[in-house]
């Protein structure tokens, strides 16, 4: 099970949403669509450095697609996780190499809002999904 979303759907349904209560509702709400996370995978080298909360990502090949599954123990960083794996889940190496998520982080409205430390810890996710799909 996954989020099943497009990239323009994402920024459709962020577009509705006038201030950041909404956003931040509407994150969490996506973070709760994350596919079941098992126990045993809430392991060291599944484990994300570079984040104040827990995060942990798995990955996984199928051909030339990478598919990710990831979890946390904060709310709102499982909803930063349901955005990146509609970006990425399904795509090539190459695909997520061309694909701005920095940008489209920015497009989503969602750096203004958030924490430098929850900033960087997203940046910390998107540096892991890239080293993840480059390594496999």
């Amino acid at each position: 099970m996954s989020i099943q979303m497009t990239l323009e759907e994402l920024i459709e349904n962020f577009s509705f949403l006038d201030n950041w209560e909404d956003k931040y509702r509407y994150l969490i709400e996506l973070g709760e669509q994350l596919p079941p996370f098992k126990e045993e995978d809430k392991i060291s080298t599944n484990k994300v450095d570079g984040c104040m909360s827990q995060v942990w990502f798995i990955h996984t090949k199928e051909g030339e697609k990478h598919f990710f599954n990831a979890t946390s123990d904060a709310h709102i960083v499982r909803g930063l996780e349901a955005i990146l794996l509609i970006l990425i889940n399904g795509k090539t190496t190459q695909e997520i190499k061309t694909l701005n998520i920095i940008e489209i982080f920015k497009q989503l409205g969602l750096e203004a809002h958030l924490s430098p430390t929850r900033r960087n810890g997203f940046y910390a996710m998107v540096e892991r999904i890239l080293s993840l799909s480059n390594n496999k």
